[in-house]
């Protein structure tokens, strides 16, 4: 995970954001010592606080919702997270679920969205069968930035 973190990182450095906040997403905002995504999430968040994980701002575990709406992080009582309601970047348990919510937003809610794989020696464009000429488009873009 401190990898992925690195490499969502890089990418935020990509599109001009300098200090990226990043979600680790789990199913409660409240730490679960038997799910492995929450303790993650608060490990995570401790190392990025003491500078072990670069220039980055990390909070977890955090619900999707307590992610993404900060009324909804104020109604769940969560405070003290800058993250909650304005991540730039979200960390995911796994690939699945990363999956799932990628293809929500593009089927569900009709947004256009990139996506590549980091951490090979070079950037690799990665589609789906089922995206849209647009998507495809920006994910070549994305890598094309990666590349440089």
């Amino acid at each position: 995970k401190t990898v992925q973190i690195g490499y969502l990182a890089r990418t935020a450095n990509l599109l001009g954001i300098t200090t990226p906040k990043i979600a680790c997403i789990a199913p409660s905002e409240q730490l679960l010592p038997n799910v492995i995504s929450s303790t993650e999430g608060a490990l995570l968040a401790k190392m990025a606080d003491r500078g072990q994980l670069g220039n980055v701002i990390v909070d977890g575990p955090l619900s999707l919702d307590v992610a993404l709406y900060k009324e909804v992080a104020e109604h769940k009582k969560v405070k003290g997270s800058s993250v909650a309601g304005d991540p730039d970047c979200l960390l995911f348990p796994n690939l699945e679920s990363a999956n799932v919510f990628f293809k929500s937003v593009s089927h569900l809610c009709g947004g256009e969205l990139a996506a590549m794989v980091m951490g090979t020696k070079v950037p690799c464009v990665l589609t789906s069968r089922g995206d849209t000429s647009k998507t495809k488009l920006f994910s070549i873009a994305l890598a094309c930035l990666a590349a440089k």
